[in-house]
């Protein structure tokens, strides 16, 4: 990641400080990935706001965890696999929301005016539950490449793979998608 501004997040010595409890170290680290981690947690959640309490809570975890950070330079994917778990955690708790709600009576007819947000929010809904059901590594990697705009090499070296897997993984993530979302496409007016 040559040029990169957060570059210097990854060496060991950076987080050796953090460990140590150096609050400067600890401020470069939320104020260079928060607005990555962020993207990152709106990508998956889909709201804005979720996605900033889950980084939020990363983040206080970790400053309370630091002795437990991992050694070298591994912080920046364990930041992002924390950011990715504690979405996932957040996604669980909506399905069982949403399952409650459910089982109560439903409102009235949608207004026609409203017929399109509701296909658009149904798309959008279909996109999530079809990125839901591809590999947590493909859907990693795909957010990583398109929410992230993080370039094959930059995603090979964050998640310590090879860049030929992070291709593999895109390609499936993508026919997977096609194949979910282009008969809905197809259906729209």
């Amino acid at each position: 990641m040559a040029g990169d501004p957060v570059a210097h997040l990854l060496s060991p010595a950076f987080t050796a400080r953090l460990r140590a409890g150096d609050r400067d170290a600890f401020e470069q680290l939320f104020r260079g990935l928060y607005p990555r981690l962020a993207d990152y947690a709106c990508g998956l959640l889909a709201n804005a706001d979720a996605a900033e309490d889950a980084v939020q809570d990363v983040f206080v975890a970790v400053w309370n965890g630091r002795e437990r950070l991992p050694e070298g330079g591994r912080l920046v994917g364990y930041l992002y696999r924390s950011v990715r778990n504690r979405a996932l955690n957040q996604i669980r708790s909506r399905r069982t929301a949403a399952r409650w709600l459910a089982t109560v009576e439903p409102d009235p007819a949608v207004p026609p005016e409203a017929e399109l947000a509701l296909e658009d929010r149904e798309l959008e809904q279909a996109y999530r539950a079809a990125l839901e059901e591809v590999s947590p590594r493909g859907r990693e990697v795909f957010l990583l490449s398109r929410d992230q705009g993080l370039s094959y090499p930059q995603i090979a070296e964050l998640l310590g793979i090879s860049i030929k897997t992070v291709e593999t993984l895109m390609g499936r993530v993508l026919r997977a998608l096609r194949a979910r979302l282009l008969p809905r496409l197809d259906r729209r007016p």
